[in-house]
Parts: structure tokens; sequence; C-alpha cells
């Protein structure tokens, strides 16, 4: 039985693996942590340092704000963490990176499976086609997402150029320019509307043809399982840094 304490357990995404993880019999959470201590079928404290019950890995959905504490507690109690929170800009991206040499860290930008997939056919696509097709990547979220454009946006950009050997350029802001695209870049557009869980669709534009690869989540409840997953595979795992390709 894998014991888990619960980083945001009171928030929507906290809610929905509570209900997760309550439908499984190799898992359960002995403790969570949030500002709103509401007590549930375990105990909520405010702080993890707070936390008195043993675990085996830790799951964070809360703020990148709280990424360093998140990261000392992991390395103080030996305990794995996954990091399910998005948001993180470069210097923090680095301290999660630096963490990995002293503790298990599981990091990756989405937690679907089919997100991870859509990835590699993207690298597959871009080995086909190259820069013979302009390629341009959508994504829609939710009214209250903050961060944009997302980590899933760029984590989808970062597989082209990977596939692709070379930096191409990200254009973000194209409407304040008076030019033409030019073929070393890849566009990247954030729309944000009512309750859009979360909608990528990556554009390989050509000449008289279109491809598009896209995914579409329907519920949050496919981050919540990908984030169980990810707890049950990193319980007792060596320090490094993991992600979803460890996983799948």
């Amino acid at each position: 039985m894998t014991k888990i304490i619960l980083c945001g357990a009171n928030g929507k995404m906290g809610r929905v693996i509570q209900n997760v993880v309550s439908l499984r019999d190799d898992c359960e959470i002995v403790a969570g942590v949030d500002v709103n201590t509401v007590k549930q079928s375990f105990p909520v404290y405010p702080t993890l340092s707070d936390v008195k019950e043993n675990a085996d890995v830790l799951i964070d959905f809360t703020s990148p704000v709280l990424l360093p504490q998140l990261l000392e507690y992991s390395k103080t109690n030996s305990i794995s963490v996954v990091i399910a929170t998005t948001g993180y800009d470069e210097k923090q991206k680095q301290m999660i990176f630096d963490a990995a040499g002293e503790c298990p860290v599981f990091f990756t930008y989405n937690m679907s499976i089919g997100i991870n997939l859509l990835a590699n056919l993207a690298k597959k696509a871009a080995a086909v086609l190259g820069r013979d097709f302009d390629i341009e990547i959508v994504e829609k979220h939710h009214n209250q997402k903050i961060d944009a454009p997302s980590g899933t946006a760029l984590m989808l950009a970062d597989a082209v150029c990977e596939e692709m050997g070379s930096e191409l350029k990200y254009e973000y802001d194209r409407h304040s320019k008076r030019e033409k695209r030019t073929k070393n870049e890849i566009g990247i557009h954030s729309v944000r509307g009512g309750t859009i869980v979360g909608e990528h669709e990556i554009i390989f534009a050509g000449r008289d043809e279109i491809i598009t690869l896209s995914h579409s989540a329907r519920s949050k409840e496919i981050f919540a399982v990908g984030a169980v997953n990810a707890a049950l595979f990193m319980a007792g795992k060596a320090p490094g840094l993991y992600s979803m390709k460890d996983m799948v």
C-alpha cells in the first residue's frame, strides 16, 4: 500500500485526486496540506512542516511559490515527490533539476498519457516534414488559468525542436510585427475562456496541405489519474529526475 501526502488537498485538483484514490486499493492518502485545513478522511495541515504522518510519496497540486519548501521536505524526509503544479519559470525549473540530485523527483508539464503520446507524435511528424512545413501551436484553457502559454504548449514545442536538432524561435506576439513569417519559428497562441479543461493543437502547414495533431481533455480526472499513477511509480525510487517517459 503506497502512502501519499497530498499538497493542495482541499483545492479543485486535490478533491479530484481524493476521488481517484478512493476507488483504488493500492494506495491511500494519509495526510493533506492546504491553507484551508478542513479535515477530510485524513488530517489536513496548514504547512508541510506540520505533517506528522509517514508516507512514501508526496503529490503537489498547489502553487509554484511553494516549490522551495516542497523540495526541502522531500530531501529532509527522503520521500519521493510528484510535481503536478504548472507555471514554473526557468529559475524554478533549475531548482527542480538540482534537487533531483538529492531526492527522487517526478516532473512533467502534463500528467495526461495522451498529451505525452501527442508529444511523441509531434516529434515523428517533425522528423518527416522537417522545414518544409510551418509549425503553429494553439492551446486553450479555462478563464481562471494564470500562466500563458501553457507548460504543455512549451513541452510540445520543445519536443519538435529536439527532433529537428535546432533551436527554433518561439513567437508569442506576432500581432506587434509587420513582416512575413520566418522559417525558423514556432508560433504559440493562447486562448482563455469559460471552463475549457485543456486543448492543444499542433498545426503543420505546408504547400497545399495541412496536417493537424490535437488532444482534448474533457475532465480534470485524467490529470489526477496520471498523478496517482506517477505516485505509485515513484514509491521507493532512488534520487533522480523522472518523467512520464520513464513511466510509460
